[in-house]
């Protein structure tokens, strides 16, 4: 009868609160992540992936503490809480599934960064973020101009939005 009810039970590892363990949950195993999605900046939907919160908080504290500072075990152990917890937040407010917007996470995880008291790891995560946003836009004021020409009756070639703008003020005119 024990026996019968041990194999009953869940072998991945969860939280406190009944959410899975991002961390301890490998990649190859049923993703139990697998009903939350991520619109990610280009507007695909991916999988939701915890590990990767974990890889930027990570980050965020070797920016500041340096390479050393991640090796810490409290580095680590406060990485895998904050990572716990961001998970955790985002899966209460979805608890059955659903899309999150990856700018979503990303406060999310501020928000943690600031409630544990990391006030510096915080300021170069925002940091950090709005340089990201500064440099997505730069690279978007960059991308080629897509403009379309066409030949009127007249013979006179010109952008189709211009020509448009002149046959509605024609129109306009006649009407």
């Amino acid at each position: 009868m024990l026996h019968a009810a041990t194999d009953s039970v869940s072998t991945s590892p969860m939280l406190a609160n009944n959410v899975p363990d991002p961390v301890s949950s490998s990649p190859s195993s049923s993703n139990p992540f697998d009903q939350y999605k991520v619109i990610r900046r280009n507007g695909s939907v991916v999988i939701f992936e915890p590990a990767k919160i974990s890889i930027a908080l990570t980050k965020a504290f070797i920016a500041v503490n340096g390479g050393q500072g991640a090796a810490s075990a409290r580095v680590r152990e406060m990485v895998e809480q904050l990572a716990n917890g961001v998970v955790s937040a985002l899966m209460r407010r979805q608890p059955h599934g659903g899309t999150m917007h990856i700018e979503d996470i990303q406060d999310q995880v501020e928000l943690g960064l600031m409630r544990s008291g990391e006030h510096d790891v915080a300021r170069t995560y925002v940091l950090y973020r709005e340089e990201r946003a500064r440099s997505r836009a730069k690279s978007r004021s960059k991308e080629p101009v897509h403009i379309i020409n066409v030949t009127g009756e007249d013979g006179v070639e010109m952008c189709i939005r211009d020509r448009c703008r002149m046959v509605c003020w024609w129109w306009m005119e006649k009407a």
